[in-house]
């Protein structure tokens, strides 16, 4: 029997919570070298107690470098600042890489920490332990648990849509439908994204519907398997925290460290 990953077993509450402090620490961050230095420490907890494979984790990243380098493109070439480069109305700033890279590095950040959240995290536990750990009301915290389930199964969800349009398509020869193609514009992908999002939007209606009927809401709840705050949730909590100030003191002693005041021209 596999034993389950170290990550997996830690508080849903307290992992949650942790994402949240650090997100919002770096929030304040406007150097490219403290997150990348977060980022990378981050991936190396999550790849060695999340077990979570490699290709999984490359796959995952994608929403995040598709965005990153977006936020990136906008401050290169909208910041105002010290020119490096300029092709009409075209320019590249100093200010514009240095704060670009620096937001680009603060959302691969927040989205390993997402991607370890969601892969150590059963939805199940997450409500029982928002419940009595965080004193959320049964209603907040079942729907919490509906849109993290819907959230789960959306890749798969996708991935028929995708079937099910390839399917649509002409048939080969042999009378084997073709493998579902990928998006081939605009218009494909906007209708699967349309597709998915009437699934989602039913699929939750069905979930509020089954909820009700099961006396959601009504008290007193009893929990079947209590999910507690133990000692090694302490831990945890000390050592994101440890290491989160001590990359904030080193990069402000090496003087790389940059606040809010990075943003004015």
């Amino acid at each position: 029997m596999t034993a389950e990953p170290l990550l997996a077993r830690r508080n849903p509450t307290v992992k949650l919570a942790l994402v949240f402090v650090v997100s919002v620490a770096v929030m304040f961050v406007l150097d490219p070298v403290t997150p990348a230095l977060l980022y990378l420490l981050a991936l190396v907890g999550i790849v060695t107690t999340a077990s979570m494979p490699t290709r999984t984790l490359a796959l995952a990243h994608l929403p995040f470098v598709a965005f990153a380098l977006g936020v990136f493109l906008v401050n290169v070439l909208s910041r105002p600042g010290a020119v490096l480069w300029q092709a009409g109305p075209l320019r590249v700033t100093a200010e514009g890489i240095s704060v670009g890279a620096a937001l680009a590095m603060r959302t691969f950040l927040i989205g390993i920490l997402a991607i370890g959240f969601l892969v150590s995290t059963d939805g199940v536990a997450l409500m029982h332990s928002l419940r009595q750990n965080a004193r959320l009301d049964a209603r907040v915290a079942y729907a919490v648990l509906a849109g993290y389930r819907m959230l789960q199964q959306m890749p798969r969800e996708w991935a028929t849509i995708q079937h099910a349009h390839a399917v649509r398509a002409p048939m080969r020869r042999g009378g084997r439908p073709p493998r579902p193609p990928p998006p081939r514009g605009p218009r494909h992908l906007a209708r699967v994204v349309f597709t998915l999002l009437v699934v989602s939007v039913r699929r939750g209606e069905r979930m509020a519907q089954a909820l009700e009927s099961r006396g959601l809401g009504l008290t007193p709840r009893s929990t079947w398997r209590p999910v507690r705050v133990v000692a090694a949730d302490w831990l945890l909590v000390g050592v994101v925290l440890g290491v989160l100030g001590g990359v904030l003191l080193a990069t402000a002693w090496l003087g790389v460290l940059r606040g809010p005041g990075a943003l004015v021209a």
